[in-house]
């Protein structure tokens, strides 16, 4: 068994076959959390996990680059045709409604996220970055609190803003915040500090194109998640046009491999991981 904990099987991607490949994946033992990055996705990704009694999970939560801030225009991603609406402003009211039981009738949403700091699309002038950076910070401090009164993990996405995300974790260490660095792709110096504060590291297929081989060899096995981020980065080799869970194997096997283990060693303990922080049930 294997649990990926990072799918956009709930992007438009997906929309003509996604019971086909969620079938897919629970046929070969894969269970998967759906992750929202603005509002339509994260009810789209609540309404998919009503569907199934168990396997399928929700995250919800607004992605940096999906907040409003007409600071900077962002370039369309051919793959994702999710522009519907692009910005949005952080509604707490509304985000928190989709937790209820009118809407997650089976107590499927399991995280907040992907929310956190983004600084790759940044304004040129200092006065636009500061209230670039504001507007940020201000819609994670909210979902952090929603996190917080929901008691639910965080997956945090950070993109060259990786000092100040750590900086907000570090404030918040007397709350004892849990969750997940989704696409871990820094130095060790990074990863020991978000691994000193409690937090799982997630990996996908850019293990395959960057050289974090000494990063993966010093994480300890037990703060390792699984993530494929479909249907962006595809593994080398995978015979499918667009990623899905299912390309989990390949980063097992990758990771495994680097730390000198087994393949089923690395799928049980990552399967475990995520249990324990997302608190799913067999």
């Amino acid at each position: 068994m294997l649990i990926d904990a990072h799918a956009h099987l709930n992007f438009n991607a997906y929309k003509e076959d996604v019971d086909e490949v969620i079938k897919e994946c629970l046929e070969n033992e894969i269970w998967i959390i759906n992750v929202g990055s603005q509002y339509t996705t994260s009810r789209r990704a609540v309404r998919i996990s009503q569907k199934y009694k168990t396997g399928v999970y929700a995250s919800i939560g607004l992605h940096p680059l999906h907040l409003e801030t007409k600071l900077v225009k962002l370039k369309e991603d051919p793959q994702e045709v999710e522009f519907e609406t692009r910005e949005e402003e952080f509604d707490y009211q509304k985000y928190k409604d989709l937790t209820l039981p009118g809407f997650d009738e089976k107590g499927k949403i399991k995280a907040i996220g992907e929310i956190g700091l983004d600084y790759y699309y940044k304004p040129k002038s200092k006065e636009k970055l500061r209230i670039f950076k504001e507007k940020q910070r201000t819609a994670l401090d909210q979902q952090i609190i929603l996190a917080k009164e929901l008691n639910l993990p965080i997956i945090f996405h950070c993109r060259a803003a990786h000092n100040d995300l750590i900086e907000v974790l570090k404030s918040e260490m007397n709350s004892k915040l849990r969750g997940v660095i989704h696409c871990f792709t820094e130095d060790w110096e990074k990863a020991k500090e978000y691994l000193d504060l409690g937090f799982y590291l997630g990996f996908n297929a850019l293990i395959f194109k960057l050289n974090l081989d000494e990063i993966i060899k010093k994480i300890p096995e037990e703060r390792i998640l699984l993530e494929t981020d479909c249907p962006y980065l595809s593994p080398p080799g995978y015979p499918k046009k667009r990623n899905d869970p299912l390309s989990l194997n390949y980063i097992v096997q990758k990771i495994a491999e680097i730390k000198n283990v087994s393949y089923q060693k690395i799928a049980e303990i990552t399967t475990e991981n995520a249990k324990r922080l997302f608190g799913l049930k067999t």
